[in-house]
């Protein structure tokens, strides 16, 4: 449970107040989860030496602050903020605690693929982003929360706002990791197994990471039960930055769906071709391998 301390005695834990970032929102979300219950006061500054009982995060050149010179940085030199900071010193506590399976492996996981992108913009190390329209951030998303101008709104419960939705996205995502590990282990026996240019799988796995990222350059579709019936075929791009399919459906497949579909192909039982091609709908698996086998030796 998350409380505002409504002086700095009665708080557990200390960050700034004024505008907020994604990093210290999401650094009280993490506390408040491992910790199961924090009283947060938040101040313009701090001198940590007097108030060592309390975890002070993103103010106060404390050890969970970012804004030293000397700040910690990763290997490949993004600063950590609050947030990793408080990940890297709690984060694999806070899962054996919940008793998470292969722990250190979801915490490395989490660590990728959600905090680092926090770290990383709170310390202006911004995505390049090739768009004419506007794309906001998670951290865009939480700076909405700080009060618009002219508005009634108030500091202190724009701040807990912004828990509510970051707490939610920090459960989302941790499951969403710990499904993916979980994934993985499974994926790389079937891989193992796997003499195909293709992989069938009896159930959904997430499965792009792991064939991208650990060396399965001959993986050309996969092929899974379609949760609307029957099966899918997905097409596997070249890599994480290049999204170009590594083997494509026919063009002249494009948009169509049964029976039209059927005649362009010659093989009964296609139900849909996405018009960019990179998923297809069969109704049974024997049809799914036909048709990803005649793509292939095509």
């Amino acid at each position: 449970m998350l409380t505002l301390a409504p002086n700095i005695d009665q708080a557990t834990c200390l960050t700034h107040n004024g505008t907020m970032h994604a990093d210290e929102v999401f650094a009280t979300v993490f506390l408040e989860a491992y910790l199961k219950e924090i009283s947060v006061y938040r101040l313009p500054e701090v001198d940590p030496a007097l108030y060592p009982d309390k975890i002070i995060y993103d103010v106060g050149r404390s050890t969970f602050d970012h804004h030293q010179l000397d700040a910690l940085k990763r290997p490949n030199e993004i600063t950590y903020s609050s947030f990793g900071l408080l990940w890297q010193h709690y984060g694999l506590s806070f899962l054996k605690q919940e008793q998470i399976a292969n722990a250190e492996e979801v915490f490395k996981e989490f660590d990728k693929d959600f905090v680092e992108q926090i770290d990383a913009i709170d310390n202006g190390f911004f995505p390049k982003i090739e768009a004419n329209y506007k794309i906001k951030t998670l951290s865009d998303v939480i700076g909405l929360f700080n009060p618009s101008y002219q508005s009634t709104e108030e500091e202190q419960s724009q701040f807990l706002k912004a828990c509510e939705v970051a707490r939610s996205l920090f459960k989302e995502e941790l499951l969403n990791v710990i499904g993916k590990v979980k994934a993985r282990h499974k994926l790389l026996t079937i891989l193992s197994k796997t003499t195909t240019k293709y992989l069938v799988l009896d159930e959904y796995l997430p499965y792009l990471d792991t064939i991208l990222n650990e060396g399965y350059d001959n993986i050309l579709f996969v092929i899974f039960p379609s949760n609307r019936g029957g099966y899918t075929i997905k097409t596997v791009p070249v890599s994480a930055t290049d999204r170009t399919d590594r083997c494509s459906i026919p063009i002249n497949y494009a948009g169509l769906t049964g029976r039209e579909l059927e005649e362009v192909s010659h093989i009964k039982g296609l139900t849909f071709c996405h018009k960019n091609r990179f998923i297809m709908g069969c109704d049974t698996l024997e049809t799914a391998i036909k048709v990803v086998e005649q793509i292939i030796n095509n």
